[in-house]
């Protein structure tokens, strides 16, 4: 073996495809390793305007205020305002927005509406075509590729949907309510099933041992472990799911979630007894490639928990800046954020984040760059601690660590709980 990679002290942030929020939060995490290294302490956040340039961003009212109109690139608000900017496709943009900010929940949100009309004007009739038209497999394959590449942002906007009660304003709630019904099929999705396991259960829960998707119980570096834990929820979901809400005495929840699980499968049985080739690329396959990117994601996000306080929203899930999560899929790299409070809108937690990251270093919470959930678990997977070291912005004591002593640490925090563990530090009886 030869010498380790340099981390990214040592040679700097990765020129990768950051949103500007995590460009801002990334400056601010490498002042602090500045002033660390040079002996000094880190300034506090209030010392610094990164903090208000992203209030900014996201208040309607001020001039540096920016919608979030795309995932692939950034539109700046005040170029389009530009009177002096008189081509077809500003105007195209700037009545588009003017009008989207109408229609959304959040003003911010332009984004989801996007998302929307995408979907509606290209996996709809394309699903369409092939269950009524005419099915040709290089159609089919190409809606599969494009429905896979849909999924990850869809699957966040409905996140969104799921913890906010809907994406778009008042005015437009019977569209905003009943759109999910149509699309969550063709993503892969059983309809409300997501809502059920992620908001009922799994932040109920929080990765503790009665959480459906909990990662505590498995040797987190083990591909054996892996594979049961995927195979678990792909062919039991359907029973965990309703038992877990009838143990904790719900069972008007667990009526609920079994009547939606079973509808769809009736759906889909119907479908493919009536059209099997096009309901393979249309409906299974999505479904099949969904439910095992689920878990994928989820043990990337909850495989590094901390041996002694397990518990903690800090040290059983991680924060990831300038990966695709941010920009394709609406944050979703500030994952302690999320669980520190579901219901904050996605656009606030990187400002959360550099609020609270005093708290976040002495509570030794891990943050990442440019390495996202799938690939951490790839990582993880095949034992490649250094990789992922290398990927890690150190902050609090980690800041003095050196590559390998941060790998190792990584490591220590992939290990199975036992059920005396678990009994002690989760109080179970």
């Amino acid at each position: 073996m030869g010498d380790p990679e340099p981390s990214i002290v040592e040679r700097g942030p990765d020129e990768a495809f950051f949103t500007a929020a995590d460009n801002i939060v990334l400056d601010e995490l490498f002042k602090d390793i500045k002033d660390v290294k040079a002996g000094s302490q880190p300034s506090t956040m209030e010392e610094r305007a990164s903090l208000k340039l992203l209030e900014n961003m996201s208040d309607t009212k001020h001039p540096d205020f920016q919608p979030t109109v795309f995932s692939t690139w950034d539109c700046n608000l005040a170029d389009l305002n530009n009177k002096t900017i008189n081509s077809i496709r500003a105007a195209l943009l700037r009545n588009y927005i003017t009008w989207a900010r109408t229609v959304v929940r959040h003003e911010t949100d332009v984004i989801f509406l996007t998302h929307i009309i995408m979907y509606f004007c290209t996996s709809v009739p394309s699903a369409l075509y092939l269950l009524f038209g005419n099915f040709t497999y290089l159609h089919a394959v190409i809606h599969l590729l494009v429905t896979v590449w849909y999924s990850g942002g869809f699957t966040l906007m409905m996140h969104n949907h799921i913890h906010n009660n809907g994406v778009l304003a008042k005015s437009y709630a019977a569209f905003d309510w009943s759109f999910p019904y149509i699309l969550e099929p063709l993503m892969g999705h059983t309809w409300d099933s997501y809502y059920y396991h992620h908001v009922k259960a799994h932040h109920v829960e929080g990765n503790g041992p009665d959480d459906l998707s909990t990662t505590i119980r498995y040797q987190r570096d083990s591909l054996w472990c892996f594979l049961q834990y995927e195979i678990r929820f792909l062919l039991l979901c359907w029973f965990d799911l309703p038992k877990y809400f009838i143990s904790k005495g719900k069972y008007n929840l667990a009526f609920r979630v079994t009547c939606t699980e079973f509808s769809s499968y009736a759906f889909l049985v119907l479908l493919a007894r009536w059209q099997f080739k096009p309901t393979l690329f249309v409906f299974l396959l999505p479904f099949a490639i969904m439910r095992i990117g689920l878990m994928i994601g989820n043990w990337g996000q909850h495989a590094l928990v901390d041996d002694v306080e397990p518990n903690s929203d800090f040290r059983s899930s991680i924060t990831l800046i300038d990966v695709p999560s941010n920009r394709f899929c609406f944050n979703d790299g500030y994952h302690t954020s999320h669980h520190l409070n579901p219901l904050r809108h996605w656009r606030d937690h990187p400002h959360a984040f550099l609020k609270a990251k005093s708290r976040y270093s002495t509570e030794g919470a891990l943050v990442f760059h440019n390495v996202d959930y799938l690939e951490i678990t790839f990582r993880l997977l095949t034992k490649n601690y250094m990789h992922l070291a290398k990927h890690l912005v150190p902050i609090g004591d980690q800041i003095g660590m050196s590559q390998i002593e941060l790998a190792e640490m990584l490591r220590r925090k992939t290990r199975r709980f036992t059920e005396e563990e678990i009994k002690l530090k989760f109080g179970k009886k």
